[in-house]
């Protein structure tokens, strides 16, 4: 008998966890960063569609955490860990990131994708989760796919094709 799978959407600004078999999708990836947190033995998946680098920007009254890497890194791990997830078991994998827009003389402002890349990986570490794959930068879009089942992240554009992690 073949298992149906369930495939859990993320929006932008958004985060979600799927147990096996399910698997977790983000769509329209250019400077965000869809970061996916996966526990192998429990078959747990967690993905954030990260929007900006830092909450400290934050000006809406009610602060979105998945919007930014700070916050939504952070509080995708303690969902898992509320599903029953070790820390020590989890590990990361992310796509996403480009440089979309090239313009000359705006500095660091325009970097959002790098600086979004930054942030994750900044987060990843504080909270000694390895970073086990990756497909950043660049200057295309992305979609991605986590199985929960067997952590293989696809990642699929348009210019590259379809890439497994």
């Amino acid at each position: 008998m073949i298992e149906e799978q369930s495939i859990v959407k993320v929006g932008m600004a958004d985060m979600n966890v799927v147990r096996d078999p399910g698997v977790i999708r983000t769509l329209g990836l250019g400077s965000c960063v869809g970061i996916t947190l996966h526990d192998p033995l429990l078959k747990i998946a967690g993905m954030a569609h990260i929007m900006l680098p830092s909450s400290d920007i934050a000006r809406e009254g009610q602060l979105n955490i998945a919007k930014y890497a700070d916050t939504a890194v952070p509080a995708l791990l303690e969902r898992l860990v509320a599903m029953g997830a070790s820390p020590s078991r989890i590990v990361a994998k992310m796509a996403g990131g480009s440089q979309m827009f090239l313009m000359a003389g705006t500095g660091d402002t325009m970097r959002i994708g790098p600086r979004n890349v930054e942030s994750c990986k900044m987060m990843l570490s504080n909270l000694h989760i390895p970073l086990i794959a990756e497909d950043t930068g660049g200057s295309h879009g992305r979609t991605i796919e986590l199985d929960s089942g067997s952590g293989i992240l696809s990642v699929r554009s348009v210019q590259m094709g379809i890439k497994e992690l």
